[in-house]
Order: C-alpha cells, then structure tokens, then sequence
C-alpha cells in the first residue's frame, strides 16, 4: 500500500518545537543580560523567558514520550537515541574543558596583583615576582574539606542511588507491599525504582542547596579577580547541570509511577541515569583541581 511504513526508522512529522524553543532562549538571555545591566523591565523579562523556556521543555518532552507510547521508538531509533546522548555529553565534556583550561591558565601563570581590604591591587613592576602567586595574596578561600568534601560525598552517593534504580529497573524489581515511610510515597518495599529514583533527587536537591549557602557566604567575589571568576563559572556551571539533571530525574520519577518503562525500554531513564553520572564525574574534578589544589598553601575562610 503506498506510503506504508516499511523499515525502522522514525521520520518525524513537522514540529514547532524546536523554533519555539530557539526564540524562548533568545528572551531567556535577553532578560538575563537586560538585569544584569539593570535596564527597565530585565526581571520581568527574564522570567517570562524562563516561563517559555520550561513550556517547550514540557511541549518537546511530552512530543518525545508520545512517539514512544506509539511505538515509533523501534530498537534502531533507540541505538541512535542512545549516539545523540553520547554525542550531546562529549560536547558538555568540552564545555568544561574550557573553563578547565581558563583556571590552569591563571593558576600555572598568575598575573602580579594581591586582594587587600576586598579590592584588587596590581603590583607595581618591581614587585611583580613576589605578587605573582595563585590563589592571589591576600585572597581566603573556601576550604575544601568542609561543604565541597560534604557535596562529594552527597553526589557520589546520588551515584550509587540512580545505579541502583537502574538496575531495578532492568530487573523487573517494582511493586511490593506498601508499608512504612515509603508508604507515605506509595512507594512499594519491593520497588527499587522508584526509591532509587527518589533518593538521588533528594541528594541533588541537598546538594544545591548546600552550594548556594556556600556561594552566600564565599569569602570572596566574582567580579573584579581572575580567581572568583573562575572558581564561580566553572562550579555555577556545574551546579546549573545540578539542577538540570534534578528536573531530568523528576520528570523520570512522575514517569515510573505511570508505569512508562519496562525492562526492555527505558531509554529516557538511561539518558538521565547517563547525564547524571557524567555531573558526578565532572564535580570530582572540579573537586580536586579547583577546590584542592587551586587553593593549595592560601589562609581557609574560617580557618
């Protein structure tokens, strides 16, 4: 019959989603950088992007989880599903590069320059080799083995939590008696899905929060230094990824208790589970070089 469908491939009907989403992100920057500048109407701006932003995240997704319940999500659009994630985390992996880079760049040949009384002071010429050190003279940071040790542990742990909900999933282990705290949730005893899934949003939702109280109270600033502005991109970012993938796992969460994924297919929770253990990855680096080393031999706040 003409127009019959006779291979594995899914062609995609005309969609408005991927313009509306375009045109949501251009309001989006536009009211950020609109506040930032503290032009009239930035604010409003801004959350009217973030409205239409969310919208088509919803609209996009809910296209996508549609397609699935129809079918369209043959074993070979799966197989190139899963490419497009691979693909879309090496790009993130070399957005962080970047600002990997631009932190070794300033650590490794530190301009001559000191933080006195909150204001930056460039040393004058015949003192250049003994201000040039990293972090800065006169520069308190963040002591790593306090609130950054606490989130590593939080994430690593969130890691161990969406494996295990992982795992369930593949084993079919869902359902049971609902008793107990999990009750509460109507959570069954035998379903390691949906606690796995519940544990490691509660763990990225502490984390943020934890990060945000650290930012509150950073001993130093973001403008003005080479070091805040570094240290604030490169974790701000990651912390952004945070609560990206808190919303990916969420949305993952609703979806188990509707019953959407079986053993054999559950690409959008594998996506998550994916994008999640890259984030955990990135933050021991970020750990390690930034928080550890970068503020190797400086005075602690609070120390």
């Amino acid at each position: 019959m003409a127009g019959a469908k006779n291979h594995d491939y899914h062609i995609l009907p005309p969609s408005p989603w991927p313009l509306l989403s375009s045109l949501a992100a251009l309001v989006l920057a536009t009211g950020g950088i609109m506040y930032m500048h503290s032009a009239v109407g930035g604010g409003w701006v801004f959350l009217i992007g973030l409205a239409f932003v969310l919208f088509c995240m919803y609209g996009w997704w809910h296209q996508v989880i549609r397609e699935a319940h129809a079918g369209d999500h043959t074993p070979v659009v799966q197989l190139h599903f899963r490419y497009g994630m691979i693909l879309f985390i090496a790009s993130e992996v070399m957005f962080f590069v970047g600002w990997f880079w631009a932190f070794f760049d300033f650590a490794l040949f530190p301009t001559a320059m000191q933080f006195v009384d909150g204001q930056v002071e460039r040393a004058a010429e015949g003192a250049a080799a003994i201000a040039a050190q990293w972090p800065p003279k006169g520069l308190t940071v963040i002591n790593a083995f306090e609130l950054p040790l606490l989130n590593t542990l939080i994430l690593l742990t969130s890691g161990t939590t969406i494996t295990w909900a992982h795992h369930a999933l593949i084993h079919n282990q869902r359902g049971g008696e609902k008793r107990g705290f999990w009750s509460l949730l109507g959570v069954g005893d035998r379903d390691g899905v949906l606690k796995g899934l519940w544990l490691t949003v509660a763990l990225g939702l502490i984390f943020s929060s934890i990060q945000a109280y650290e930012y509150m109270h950073a001993p130093f600033p973001f403008k003005g230094i080479n070091y805040g502005a570094a240290f604030f991109m490169a974790t701000g970012f990651h912390g952004f990824h945070v609560l990206v993938g808190t919303i990916f796992l969420i949305v993952n969460l609703i979806r188990a208790y509707q019953g959407e994924f079986t053993p054999k297919q559950h690409f959008g929770f594998e996506a998550a589970a994916w994008y999640w253990h890259f984030v955990d990855v990135v933050w021991l680096f970020l750990f390690v070089t930034i928080y550890v080393w970068g503020g190797w031999g400086a005075p602690v706040h609070g120390g």
